[in-house]
């Protein structure tokens, strides 16, 4: 997927190179900002093959919205391009209910950062941008067995009585990452103060080991088990957007 979207990337820095011989107007200029649903598609095979020992079905390899907000601005002084941020984030679980025990994993994913992007209008209706957020990534995995009832007690006992077998249990596997997404996007404004945005990209992370509990580190993980993802992301901005 990642190979794919690089190619694409490549194919369209091409076009806008090719456009710019044949502008339809000056360069746009203006500032917005709106509300930006996103589908994050991460890599869950590495995951999903401890999920049937664990017993719950395995995470969709189709992705999960997820949800933020994009704000952005034209710098004057450099044609064409636009400086910003952008943070989004969502959530998917898989559960089920075996030998008595409620059994869930909850899985996340936060991206967020500096957003660069060079904007070239095809015509007066649309413009391609070509970009890249810059920035950080939180992952968390999340994972629980448990009766369907506590006892307020019975939680402090578990706890405090290491020479008891809890029938509970519950683990929390985090990652923090530096972030950096090439993205491509279609952008479409409307009488100048409303745009909508279609596009996806690939954000590779970096650095920083899995954790967990309360920051404990974990040795000999997979090097498959990434907080990467492929993303599509959409938008509507309000603003001024003279193109």
């Amino acid at each position: 997927m990642k190979y794919t979207f690089l190619i694409v990337l490549i194919l369209s820095l091409a076009t806008l190179t090719s456009a710019q011989e044949k502008r339809y107007f000056d360069s746009p200029f203006g500032a917005g900002g709106g509300f930006s649903p996103s589908w994050i598609v991460p890599n869950f095979s590495e995951l999903n093959s401890k999920l049937q020992g664990f017993g719950v079905p395995e995470l969709g390899s189709s992705g999960f919205f997820a949800s933020g907000g994009t704000g952005f601005v034209y710098l004057s002084f450099i044609p064409n391009l636009r400086i910003g941020g952008i943070g989004f984030g969502g959530t998917t679980n898989s559960s089920a209910f075996k030998d008595g025990y409620e059994r869930e994993i909850i899985y996340s994913s936060n991206f967020g950062g500096l957003t660069l992007e060079y904007s070239i209008p095809i015509s007066r209706d649309f413009a391609i941008s070509l970009g890249a957020i810059i920035g950080g990534s939180d992952t968390k995995i999340e994972l629980f067995r448990n009766k369907s009832t506590f006892q307020w007690n019975d939680l402090w006992q578990e706890i405090s009585d290491t020479s008891l077998s809890a029938s509970s249990f519950s683990r929390q596997i985090s990652k923090t990452s530096f972030l950096v997404a090439p993205t491509l996007n279609i952008d479409i404004p409307l009488y100048r103060f409303i745009s909508f945005r279609v596009g996806a990209g690939y954000a590779f992370t970096f650095g920083e080991n899995w954790k967990v509990d309360n920051d404990k580190e974990i040795f000999n993980t997979p090097s498959t088990l990434k907080g990467d993802a492929f993303f599509i992301q959409t938008g509507i901005f309000f603003g001024f957007f003279a193109y």
